[in-house]
């Protein structure tokens, strides 16, 4: 028989949702996002449960995002329709994670980009290692940060949100700790102890801040608090070209290599995207409505498909974007992004 997509058990007081695909790292597929949200209801109502723990399965990583290489297929095939609903289950998901009235812990250990930053940086205890590379890689593949990801950056201080959104490059857990998406550093040897403590009377006695507590270990210096001058500086341009502008105009190599890594992502997905990280609503439940709108039209007019064609479906890295310039990419072209839709889901969890 194969191997389940996601494991739910029930340690002690821990509610305890183990990913479970550790050849794909973990990446999100929409039965194990209701597999998920129906284990979330139902420890919801049960008074035995004192918190949730989210981890994924394997040695590389929570979750590499959602499975984008379906996705693709669906769309490919004349199935838009898989898309949307694996989005709005998705994003209702993250909603009901960000309001869930229990602590939720995740494991950020290791790969944890796009769909895996939505299952565990809007839970209350977001917990980073030595191995963590956090992400929202979106715009690399004609897409857009999502799964809440837009409220995130827009949250982060100075210009570091609009950094990680542009370059779509991930950083250490010490930066996700600086940029506000994770919490607390715990060693990835330490983990499996943390996680029997959870698991046991001390979670009961305790809480989850005090067994936290004790494995927890001070944040090591993030590589990115010594470049915020100028990445602050360069990412206050009012638009992309100025950015990039910007960006070449610096002296520093960390600057010239983000200004080289932005050229090369799809120009309607990087506009789209300072959009979106700039107009990001104040709760993360119309943030993510919002994020619906543009995860569509991505598919629609946007470059999603060709995207993710060229990086994991012929991996020949040679994306033909359409418009191929940031010039042809006109205000109007953005707004259609965002446009509310006809009869468009209720993403509210």
């Amino acid at each position: 028989m194969a191997e389940p997509e996601i494991t739910l058990r029930e340690q002690g007081a821990l509610g305890r949702i183990t990913l479970n695909r550790p050849k794909a790292i973990n990446s999100l597929t929409l039965d194990m996002v209701r597999d998920m949200h129906a284990a979330l209801r139902a420890w919801r109502a049960d008074d035995r449960i004192r918190a949730v723990l989210i981890d994924g399965a394997g040695e590389r990583g929570l979750c590499a995002g959602g499975d984008v290489r379906s996705l693709h297929d669906a769309v490919k095939a004349g199935d838009e329709a898989a898309a949307e609903t694996f989005w709005a289950e998705e994003y209702q998901l993250n909603a009901a994670l960000g309001a869930y009235p229990k602590p939720v812990i995740g494991l950020m250990d290791g790969i944890c980009m796009g769909g895996g930053v939505g299952v565990s940086a809007h839970g209350s205890h977001r917990v980073v290692t030595e191995r963590s590379k956090v992400g929202m890689p979106e715009v690399g593949i004609g897409f857009v940060p999502d799964v809440g990801g837009t409220f995130l950056l827009a949250r982060a201080p100075g210009e570091l949100g609009t950094h990680l959104a542009l370059t779509g490059a991930p950083v250490t857990g010490a930066d996700a700790v600086l940029c506000g998406l994770a919490d607390q550093h715990v060693p990835s040897a330490s983990l499996p102890e943390l996680i029997d403590a959870l698991g046991s009377e001390q979670l009961a006695t305790d809480g989850v801040d005090a067994v936290l507590a004790k494995f927890a270990e001070p944040v090591p210096d993030a590589p990115l608090a010594v470049q915020r001058g100028w990445i602050d500086a360069a990412y206050a341009a009012a638009d992309v070209p100025g950015i990039l502008q910007r960006l070449r105009d610096r002296p520093e190599p960390e600057a010239q290599a983000a200004a080289d890594t932005i050229a090369q992502k799809s120009p309607t997905s990087l506009k789209v995207a300072l959009r979106a990280v700039r107009t990001a609503p104040d709760t993360l439940p119309a943030a993510l409505q919002q994020e619906y709108r543009v995860a569509t039209a991505c598919v629609r007019i946007g470059d999603f498909v060709e995207g993710v064609r060229a990086t994991l479906v012929d991996k020949d890295h040679a994306p033909r974007w359409d418009p191929a310039t940031l010039d042809e990419v006109d205000e109007q072209r953005v707004e259609q992004f965002f446009r509310p839709l006809l009869g468009e889901p209720d993403i509210t969890g």
